[in-house]
């Protein structure tokens, strides 16, 4: 399975989960001038910005491991912008969803809240 369609995936999967959890979809890529969210959810009065991270079975580290320092000042960055954009008065919290892949078939989907 190539990366994009692991990615689309993995981003199905995470979304689906989220709402079957009692999150609202509020934004699926959302696009800033300073990069894209995967996912912007909504349960009760917080606003979750959700990193989703697919990888195949296997490796050695986990795939929230792909969130470094960099990735969560751009996060960090887009979701201000997604703040100011829909004057959103939510507590704002930053979550990875782990979605694990195997034969292109998901194995296991892990919701990691307040990551970071």
């Amino acid at each position: 399975m190539d990366n994009r369609l692991l990615g689309a995936l993995g981003e199905q999967t995470a979304g689906r989960y989220l709402r079957e959890h009692g999150y609202t979809i509020c934004a699926s890529n959302y696009k800033t001038a300073v990069g894209e969210l995967d996912i912007v959810a909504q349960k009760d009065d917080t606003l979750c910005i959700v990193e989703v991270k697919t990888r195949q079975t296997g490796g050695f580290l986990p795939p929230s491991a792909a969130v470094d320092a960099r990735k969560q000042e751009n996060m960090r960055n887009c979701a201000a912008a997604y703040v100011a954009e829909t004057k959103t008065k939510r507590n704002v919290r930053f979550d990875i969803v782990e979605v694990l892949v195997e034969n292109g078939k998901v194995t296991d989907v892990r919701h990691l809240e307040n990551a970071f």
